[in-house]
């Protein structure tokens, strides 16, 4: 997977879980959970979500790299190689 194809798939999973988020406004690193109002609740269905449409497992203590965008994909980059 590279970057783009990474970027959009965080989109994507953000926009299943908050479908009226403005992940274009979204700066890389912009931390999800102030930018989109993401509580807890929503932050760990987008992990399941991200996790589903990646393949890529993702544990608890991976969480935190997937706080915006740029970490988000740099992850799933560095997973799916």
């Amino acid at each position: 997977m590279n970057r783009t194809e990474a970027l959009d798939m965080v989109r994507a999973s953000i926009t299943d879980v908050i479908p009226d988020a403005d992940v274009a406004a979204l700066g890389p690193d912009d931390a999800f959970r102030d930018a989109l109002e993401m509580d807890s609740l929503d932050f760990l269905s987008f992990v399941e979500v991200l996790s589903d449409r990646s393949g890529v497992r993702i544990e608890d203590e991976d969480a935190s790299r997937l706080s915006t965008l740029s970490g988000s994909a740099d992850f799933l980059v560095s997973h799916t190689r």
